[in-house]
């Protein structure tokens, strides 16, 4: 029986609709927005995400969201076009599993760099699943050597997987167990079919083939929601992104979001540094040194250009 007062966190969203439940327990129920509730100076198109934990009152029928509580993390992106408006995509997670493939489509770097950006920003930890490993030639296998070599020497946690043979699914599975996990990438590299592995009761969940055209993934995901794993935790699947813009990053901070860099840029003889153009920069010498990739210092170097302009 749901009180009519109490606390509840947010599994599904569709438009100005909202599921609730009190977890741990997975008692769902209906409800919507108070009229007076807006986050202040917020320019999001969405004023509550999957994750947003809420006090609500409850007729019997349907919940009213009386009060959204403060986020200790969230994910937010803006579109690619560089608008005012920006999305959180969910709030309050334990961990994000960013899903790349390296073809089937082919993951593009820059999407990497950003998003990895916004989790340092927001402070929400993150791995990254290197997904069809069963499709990998030899090729592939030294693009993955590559991939494991750039991230893995920045700090980040990988794990090659494949839902198809099963490939390190136990060891996900037990990651999993514990707490609120978001699973994201761009369309098509498989974030459903993950999770489907991962607790095949999770049938609800439609998985769509890759368009051979274009090597792009369909949408098989249409609204971001919530799903209790079999054994513990829970997983928020999302929409596959095709872009992934930062927002309210300062481009003077923007350099301690990569934390390969962070571990040298009190090294530069200038403080602050841009790690552009001033002499004695430790970060420009250990990217020379190959300790810092090049192609994550140009991604930077990118992305400080696209702050710096759109500022």
């Amino acid at each position: 029986m749901i009180p009519e007062k109490g606390t509840a966190t947010v599994v599904k969203h569709t438009g100005s609709h909202y599921l609730l439940t009190r977890l741990p327990e997975w008692d769902l129920f209906p409800a919507v927005l108070r009229g007076k509730i807006r986050l202040k100076g917020s320019t999001t198109t969405n004023p509550m995400a999957v994750g947003d934990i809420v006090d609500y009152t409850f007729d019997g029928t349907m919940g009213t969201i009386d009060k959204i509580h403060p986020r200790r993390n969230y994910i937010i992106r803006r579109s690619t076009n560089l608008s005012r408006e920006s999305h959180i995509i969910a709030a309050n997670l334990d961990r994000v599993y960013l899903i790349v493939t390296l073809a089937f489509p082919e993951t593009k770097l820059a999407f990497v760099d950003r998003f990895l950006v916004t989790c340092e920003a927001y402070g929400v930890p993150v791995t990254i699943l290197i997904n069809k490993c069963d499709l990998h030639d030899e090729a592939l296998d030294e693009m993955a050597d590559t991939f494991e070599e750039i991230y893995g020497g920045a700090g980040y946690d990988i794990l090659r997987i494949s839902a198809k043979t099963g490939e390190n699914i136990d060891r996900l599975k037990e990651l999993c167990r514990e707490g609120i996990n978001l699973f994201s990438g761009t369309s098509g590299v498989g974030k459903s079919s993950l999770i489907k592995a991962i607790d095949p009761s999770l049938d609800l969940i439609k998985t769509g083939e890759i368009s051979a055209a274009h090597l792009q993934g369909r949408h098989t995901t249409t609204f971001y929601q919530m799903h209790p794993i079999a054994g513990g935790g829970y997983i928020i699947d999302t929409p596959g992104i095709r872009g992934f813009g930062l927002v309210d990053l300062e481009k003077e901070e923007l350099s301690t979001y990569f934390p390969e860099m962070l571990k040298v840029m009190d090294n530069c003889r200038f403080k602050p540094c841009t790690h552009t153009h001033e002499p004695g920069c430790a970060v420009k010498e250990a990217v020379e040194n190959g300790e810092i990739s090049s192609d994550r210092y140009y991604s930077y170097l990118g992305m400080l250009e696209e702050e710096t302009k759109y500022r």
